[in-house]
């Protein structure tokens, strides 16, 4: 093991710098997958949306820190950010943003096959293939980055103002 790969406080590899080859494939496939996602019409909101939910779910902080910051400088606002995780109880997201969101998270939770079911035959009705597909690819790879930054116990640092 590098010593530049290993975190200091907590003795986690950082995935990313001890295997930096796969690490950045990972990177490749989330720049692929935000060109099909823009491709298919999916708006920067929706997409980080979708970054934000499944990232919820996982409890991955650096993740949620970063998703966080590009939700915001595309447009969205505090308050839709502060009730997502109990977006079903609210009015605040479009029909096809809910379908993004129930489609993501059978996505994270694939062991659930009725909801995974449900989601799609919901996600049909408002999206197209081509956006189901995008979603999905987006929760996936969400999913992959979730799961680098937890293992590694990458940090959320302080920001400075406004980013």
């Amino acid at each position: 093991m590098s010593d530049a790969a290993e975190t200091p406080t907590t003795g986690r590899i950082h995935l990313d710098k001890q295997s930096p080859q796969a690490y950045h494939a990972l990177v490749r496939t989330a720049e692929a997958v935000r060109a099909t996602a823009a491709d298919a019409g999916l708006d920067r909101i929706l997409v980080e949306l979708v970054n934000l939910r499944v990232s919820q779910i996982n409890g991955c902080a650096s993740c949620l820190d970063v998703h966080t910051r590009a939700a915001l400088r595309a447009g969205e606002t505090t308050r839709r950010l502060g009730v997502l995780a109990a977006w079903r109880d609210t009015g605040l997201f479009t029909p096809r943003e809910r379908a993004a969101l129930v489609l993501a998270e059978a996505t994270t939770r694939p062991a659930d096959a009725l909801a995974q079911e449900r989601a799609y035959d919901d996600a049909r009705r408002t999206l197209t293939d081509d956006e189901i597909s995008a979603v999905i690819w987006v929760a996936i790879t969400i999913n992959a980055f979730n799961r680098v930054s937890i293992l590694s116990k990458h940090p959320v640092r302080d920001a400075s103002p406004g980013v």
